[in-house]
């Protein structure tokens, strides 16, 4: 597939997040869910027993072939500069929605799907799921939750779509060969960003209109999302009227706006939906649920990317500077934290440091209000600023060396970070230290094997130390997890002709072509049933 061009405009972005957002509601409410018993859960109360839609086997689209499109969607998603490859709030929403579909047995559904939660960098009020467990949460939808709870209710609901399996189900009613029109129709949608009028030609064809046929199954699928997105907040001590309380504020915006918030028009609430809803939560004890400090720490870098590179940049800073006045300490913390990395990305570092001393040490009241576990203080979210300040470009050697030692505690302190396993990669290069660096990475990518930016470091190790051949095997890794399988090859051919490739290299290299070669036949076969 070509990588996505850029759009040229914001209006360019918006009308394709506009049909991206119809061709994914049309894809998550295209059936309609059948009556089934309850499921039987051992020591699990009703409120947190998920739905059954009967015996669909024969229906449901593989599972394979479903989590296949969905890796297919998300390497073009990866390539969009939109894509917010923030390593803290990736980390933050993984950890955060991990923990909702955990709190609730059954909500992987069927397939015990694994799930990925992945930001977005638009300034809509909107989330979404995807084929195979990925769910996008737009920086909008981020900033505009008050609370950690309201967050909740929305990716709770996404959950919902994906456990049930709505679009497995719906591809289910046709031929499982229709996996691959509705994939080249996704991608249209993301493609269409270069032109945007082009999506819009295809939803007012043929296509489009079986698109308006399954929008009309949208008010059970979405109702069927809030029952179990209710059920997985309330399993995992989530204040359930979160939910109620964030719809009803979205559809105040349009009344006072004018315009209808993307969640809204990508999942139409209806007042049947919010009555239901409201039913629920008066069966449900009041349960109050303090904001973790990483809420609100994810919610300070989101509004620093998400207006970076734009004229609302100081509109960013002044927003965090009045935030500073407010009573509640996570909110200061937040600010002072959301200032040190804004100044850090205007590579301004002594007030990147300034700022961060400062929230550091607002997070540490005498009275110990943040004496948490560290799986809720912030240290691992903290950490990462306080690395990514010190292997800045520009930071002296002494500097580096200490951030090493910092990012080596760091990891044994929270050893199940993504986000530090991969600066402590980083500090180890920087510091000189490449035998270190290639041999943890080599542990790295056995473990993480889907982890392209491991694949990158240990590329750019190998580099400094001059291994070109490993260099190129690395880098071809990565390529494949982007899906750039020729440029893989490219890579691999690269290795080959490298004058310090080994006889072993040799033959892990064209072992490797060869496999690679057969997966780009299988693909331009699959173009070709197109």
């Amino acid at each position: 597939m070509k990588p996505l061009t850029h759009p040229t405009s914001p209006p360019a972005r918006s009308r394709w997040r506009r049909s991206l957002a119809v061709l994914l509601v049309s894809v998550t409410a295209g059936v309609v869910p059948a009556a089934a018993p309850a499921q039987s859960f051992n020591n699990v109360p009703s409120s947190a027993r998920l739905p059954t839609l009967g015996d669909t086997a024969r229906e449901d689209l593989s599972p394979i072939v479903e989590r296949k499109l969905g890796e297919e969607i998300m390497r073009e998603i990866r390539r969009d500069r939109d894509f917010l490859d923030d390593d803290a709030i990736g980390e933050y929403l993984n950890n955060f929605g991990g923990a909702l579909v955990d709190a609730v047995p059954g909500a992987r559904g069927e397939t015990n799907a694994d799930f990925t939660f992945f930001p977005v960098r638009d300034g809509a009020i909107n989330a979404f799921a995807l084929p195979g467990g990925f769910i996008g949460i737009h920086s909008g939808l981020l900033l505009a939750a008050q609370t950690e709870s309201e967050l909740a209710s929305v990716v709770s609901h996404e959950i919902g779509h994906v456990s049930q399996r709505h679009i497995a189900r719906m591809l289910g009613q046709q031929r499982q060969d229709a996996l691959l029109p509705l994939a080249s129709f996704i991608l249209a949608a993301l493609a269409a960003k270069a032109s945007p009028d082009a999506a819009m030609g295809v939803l007012m064809g043929g296509q489009g209109l079986a698109v308006q046929r399954q929008l009309n199954f949208s008010r059970d699928a979405e109702r069927e999302a809030d029952r179990v997105g209710f059920q997985i907040m309330s399993a995992g001590g989530y204040d359930t009227s979160g939910m109620v309380a964030f719809f009803k504020r979205l559809q105040s915006a349009n009344k006072v706006y004018g315009e209808i918030p993307a969640f809204l028009s990508s999942h139409p609430l209806t007042s049947e939906r919010i009555v239901d809803i409201q039913a629920r939560i008066r069966e449900t004890p009041y349960r109050q649920r303090p904001d973790t400090i990483e809420f609100h720490l994810a919610k300070a870098r989101a509004r620093v990317l998400q207006d970076l590179g734009t004229t609302a940049r100081r509109d960013t800073r002044t927003t965090l500077q009045s935030q500073l006045a407010q009573q509640h300490r996570q909110q200061q913390v937040a600010a002072q934290y959301g200032l040190s990395f804004l100044s850090l990305k205007e590579g301004d570092l002594a007030a990147a440091r300034s700022w961060f001393d400062k929230a550091r040490a607002t997070m540490r009241p005498k009275e110990g209000v943040f004496s948490a576990a560290p799986a809720s203080d912030g240290g691992a979210m903290f950490a990462v600023l306080d690395l990514e300040i010190k292997l800045a470009p520009g930071q002296p050697q002494e500097v580096i060396q200490q951030a090493l030692r910092d990012a080596q505690a760091a990891t044994n302190r929270y050893p199940l970070s993504r986000a530090l396993a991969r600066q402590y990669a980083d500090a180890m290069i920087n510091a000189g230290k490449l035998d270190d660096a290639t041999r943890y990475l080599r542990d790295q990518v056995q473990l993480y094997r889907e982890d392209p930016k491991l694949y990158d470091l240990l590329a750019r190790a190998y580099s400094k130390q001059g291994k070109i051949a490993l260099q190129h095997m690395a880098l071809a890794e990565s390529y494949v997890l982007a899906g750039a399988l020729p440029a893989a090859v490219d890579q691999l051919n690269f290795a080959r002709k490298a004058s310090d490739v080994s006889f072993y290299e040799q033959s892990v290299i064209d072992a490797r072509e060869r496999e690679l070669k057969a997966r780009q036949k299988e693909e331009k076969e699959e173009e070709k049933g197109r």
